[in-house]
């Protein structure tokens, strides 16, 4: 039987999101307090069962999300220096472009550039055509989930790449924005998405060699 976020709610998972807590706290011993650790754990989960309709992976993906987000707040407070270019991927539900471009562009940068996406409204679930058209290119994104967007991954980004989502991201000095005007797969048929997904794919590969260029040329 399968439970809704509905029928189960923050109480019944405290115990699993404390556990979650102490792990992250000794990961991040030396950057962040245990209280920090903690209230990043359990807004994460928070954030995350909003638009949850099964609540059995939610631990697994609460603690990859508040560990995400505490490594970007990490970075954005210059408490951790990553030498990688750092890149966000945004549209409205985190469920069909950004998570495409974020797939392909770790696959073009072979994980020389840090990629995350967001939703400013995600979704449930990665829309399920998206993930058979990246899996044609050996892309697995099963268990890929939609994110919420949060301040900190933003403030963490050198590029900040919004794809549909309008005024929706927070805007900062010193880091390069883009809007990629694409269409929304949603709804769209599996050689419309291949489409879609091509048009992304030939920007990302533009992205990767203009990024890494740049981060190889003398100071």
């Amino acid at each position: 039987m399968t439970h809704s976020s509905r029928g189960l709610g923050l109480q019944d998972h405290t115990e699993v999101l404390h556990r979650i807590s102490e792990r992250l706290a000794e990961r991040f011993t030396g950057v962040f307090a245990a209280e920090t650790v903690e209230r990043y754990v359990f807004e994460s989960y928070t954030a995350l069962a909003r638009t949850a309709t099964i609540t059995t992976y939610l631990p697994a993906t609460t603690e990859h999300f508040a560990a995400d987000r505490l490594t970007a707040l990490a970075t954005s407070k210059g408490i951790s220096v990553s030498e990688a270019p750092e890149v966000l991927f945004v549209c409205v539900q985190n469920a069909g472009r950004s998570q495409m471009a974020a797939a392909l562009l770790t696959v073009e940068s072979k994980g020389s550039i840090r990629v995350r996406s967001a939703g400013s409204m995600p979704a449930a679930e990665v829309d399920p055509n998206v993930v058979t058209v990246m899996s044609e290119m050996g892309l697995d994104l099963t268990r890929n989930y939609p994110k919420p967007l949060t301040d900190d991954v933003v403030r963490a980004s050198d590029v900040v790449i919004t794809m549909g989502c309008g005024d929706s991201c927070p805007i900062y000095p010193g880091k390069h924005y883009e809007d990629w005007d694409l269409p929304d797969p949603a709804g769209e048929s599996l050689d419309r998405i291949r489409g879609i997904r091509d048009a992304i794919h030939e920007r990302v590969k533009a992205l990767t060699t203009s990024l890494l260029e740049k981060d190889q040329s003398p100071a």
